[in-house]
C-alpha cells in the first residue's frame, strides 16, 4: 500500500532530521506498526497525526 502525502511529508521530515520512524513511534509512545499504519492511511489516528505534525512542526493534511 502506498504512503499517503501526509506519511510522505512526515517520512521527508524524518529524513532532514536524521530521525528514524522507530524515534518518532517511541517519542509518540506508539508501536513502530501502528505509526506505519498511520503514515499509509491504514488508520485515521487523527489526535496521532496532530501529535506527529507538532513534533515535526509540519502542517497536518485536512480531511474534507
Amino acid at each position: 500500500m502506498a504512503t499517503t502525502e501526509f506519511g510522505l511529508k512526515v517520512r521527508s521530515e524524518l529524513l532532514k532530521r536524521n530521525m528514524t520512524s522507530k524515534q518518532l513511534a517511541e517519542m509518540l509512545g506508539i508501536s513502530g506498526a501502528y505509526l506505519s499504519d498511520i503514515l499509509r492511511g491504514r488508520r485515521d489516528a487523527e489526535e496521532q497525526k496532530k501529535r506527529i505534525a507538532k513534533i515535526l512542526d509540519i502542517k497536518e493534511e485536512v480531511k474534507r
